[in-house]
C-alpha cells in the first residue's frame, strides 16, 4: 500500500525500485487545485479602501478579489496595496479600490482542474500570497474559490500525514 511493493498473479510480490521521493511526486500529481480550494473573499470595485481594509480584517484574508457589476474579476487587492494607500493624508473613505487595485490582465489565476503542485510554483515565482480560482464565461473571468499558501501547506500536511 506503501507503493514500494507490488504484486502480480503467479509471481508473488516485488520490489517496484522507486524511491519515497518518486513516490510522493506520484502522489503530488494527482492532487487538483479543486481539492484543496477555500472559499473567496469579493469585493465591489466601488467600495472605499477603508471599507476593503475592514473587509480584510473582519473575513481574516491577506487578498481581496475586485469584481465589477457583473460580477466579473477586474482585480485583486493584497495588504501590501491596502498600506500603501493608507500611507499618507488621503481619506481613505472617499478613494476607491480601483485606483490602487491590480488590474487584469497583471492577475495570476488559476482553474480548479490544475494541479496543485503547478500553482504551488506560480505562488513562489510570483511571490504572491493567493490566487484567485476562474471559471471562464462569455463576459470575462468569474471568481469562484481562492487557493493560498495555507492551502498548499494543508495539502503538504495531509501527504504526510498518509
Amino acid at each position: 500500500m506503501a507503493g514500494f511493493l507490488d504484486a502480480r498473479p503467479r509471481v508473488g510480490y516485488f520490489y517496484t525500485g522507486k524511491s519515497g521521493t518518486q513516490l510522493l511526486t506520484e502522489n503530488l500529481q494527482k492532487i487538483y487545485v479543486k481539492d484543496y480550494q477555500s472559499i473567496p473573499v469579493v469585493v465591489n470595485e466601488n467600495i472605499s479602501v477603508y471599507d476593503a481594509i475592514c473587509t480584510m480584517f473582519l473575513e481574516d484574508v491577506g487578498t481581496l478579489f475586485v469584481v465589477d457589476q457583473n460580477t466579473i474579476l477586474v482585480g485583486v487587492l493584497s495588504r501590501k496595496d491596502l498600506l500603501r494607500a493608507s500611507i499618507g493624508k488621503q481619506e481613505l473613505t472617499s478613494i476607491p479600490v480601483n485606483i490602487i487595485m491590480t488590474r487584469m490582465p497583471n492577475i495570476t489565476m488559476c482553474e480548479r482542474d490544475d494541479l496543485l503542485i503547478d500553482i504551488a510554483k506560480k505562488l513562489i515565482e510570483k511571490q504572491i500570497d493567493a490566487l484567485p480560482i476562474v471559471r471562464k464565461t462569455e463576459n470575462g473571468y468569474e471568481v469562484i474559490g481562492r487557493l493560498t499558501k495555507t492551502n498548499i501547506t494543508k495539502a503538504f500536511v495531509a501527504l504526510g500525514d498518509e
